[in-house]
């Protein structure tokens, strides 16, 4: 099993490597949840992740002969990133082989760090099984994302900076995909302080490791389908799990709506930059599925690694789901006049228009009516409400598409 003393042995490895990341106070979190809320940064981390960690100590114990024949690994992204610097610094070549629907840039940059990319297969489960088959071919070394003890005790450092920053804390909330951040985790904190509370975050989309925890025995997914590409996995890990049902409180999962929230969030009111996996375990506390109300609370936000055209729709759908995007359907005579009519009713609302679509042809509508669809920027859903009620109030067939 994983000990303490191996983590701190992997805090002197990683000096001058990896970053002690800030622990953020959030005054806003704080009140949405009733906690005292603290964000461990690993989002700021070399790479944008915390897998550094874990792929820097595992590199660093490899044989002079096991270095000659270089390093392979199989990664969503933030593994690779990991792999590609850590193998870069030791001088050893590296391949990683990614998914097809990896992020281009999480792509991007690990091929800037020097490892070759191999894409492969539409999952991480596909990429992995590649990947062990091209390491026995080419007699490489295998780094493991996540089930390796050399890679817990270097994840587990983000433990002991946690408790450095913050040594009365009540709990940590941390993400899990396969398991070996909440496992280093867990054995860094509760070797020094066994009465905080450890609590993972699954996505819904991919729960094996909270389906296990909740049996008692590994249970595999036949699919995930999440958008927190970090944490798609389709089983814990062997050697996860045994620390996680020794050490860990409980895990609990949030669908993908609760975590583009969080990802939204944490971009307007703290000004990070936070990828799905990271945001999972803010997602559990402002949708109340995790009350630590009037308990110290750090939430690790593992990464930043987030694909520019996912933002974009995040930031669509997290806004529009808060209330901020209004999209409506209106039917109006076909006649001269008719639309300026429309707009001063909108504009009495002090509300800006972003789109405005003319419908006439493809739709069941008299030959003599015409749709209009406007995509409408708002404030807040009590906005978008009155919206909805003025143009009622002033005659109008109105429907909201979103």
């Amino acid at each position: 099993m994983l000990g303490l003393k191996d983590i701190r042995l992997a805090r002197e490895v990683l000096a001058g490597i990896a970053q002690h990341t800030p622990l953020l106070h959030s005054h806003t979190f704080g009140q949405l949840t009733g906690a005292e809320v603290f964000l461990k940064a690993e989002n700021t981390q070399r790479t944008g992740s915390f897998k550094i960690r874990g792929a820097f100590v595992k590199i660093n114990s490899l044989s002079p002969e096991e270095r000659a024949r270089g390093v392979i690994a199989a990664s969503a992204g933030n593994h690779a990133q990991g792999v590609a610097v850590a193998a870069a610094l030791a001088g050893i070549k590296s391949i990683v082989v990614m998914p097809e629907t990896a992020p281009l840039a999480k792509i991007t940059a690990t091929r800037g760090y020097g490892a070759e990319v191999v894409l492969k297969g539409s999952s991480y489960d596909e990429a992995f099984a590649y990947a062990r088959d091209l390491q026995r071919q080419e007699e490489l070394v295998f780094i493991h994302p996540f089930d390796d003890w050399k890679v817990m005790a270097g994840q587990g450092t983000v433990g002991l900076e946690i408790i450095d920053d913050l040594p009365d804390l009540d709990a940590v909330v941390v993400p899990v995909g396969g398991g070996g951040l909440i496992a280093g985790i867990a054995t860094a904190i509760k070797g020094l302080r066994p009465n905080v509370q450890i609590i993972g975050v699954q996505a819904a989309g991919a729960a094996s490791c909270s389906l296990s925890f909740e049996r008692g025995t590994l249970v595999p997914t036949p699919e995930v389908s999440t958008i927190a590409d970090g944490i798609a996995i389709k089983s814990c890990g062997k050697l996860t799990f045994r620390v996680i049902r020794k050490l860990v409180d409980s895990i609990i999962t949030v669908e993908d709506d609760a975590t583009v929230h969080s990802i939204v969030m944490l971009m307007e009111r703290c000004k990070l930059l936070v990828e799905g996996a990271g945001a999972v375990g803010l997602a559990a506390m402002l949708t109340g599925k995790l009350d630590l109300a009037g308990r110290k609370v750090a939430l690790v936000l593992s990464g930043g690694n987030i694909d520019v055209n996912l933002l974009s729709r995040i930031i669509e759908h997290g806004l529009t789901s808060a209330g901020r995007y209004l999209v409506i359907r209106v039917t109006l005579p076909d006649q001269p006049g008719q639309l300026s009519d429309l707009l001063r009713v909108l504009a009495k609302e002090r509300v800006n228009i972003l789109e405005i679509e003319h419908h006439r042809a493809g739709l069941p509508l008299p030959i003599n009516q015409a749709e209009i669809e406007l995509t409408l920027e708002t404030r807040d859903p009590q906005q978008c409400a009155e919206i909805m009620n003025a143009l009622r109030q002033a005659g109008y067939e109105v429907w909201r598409t979103w």
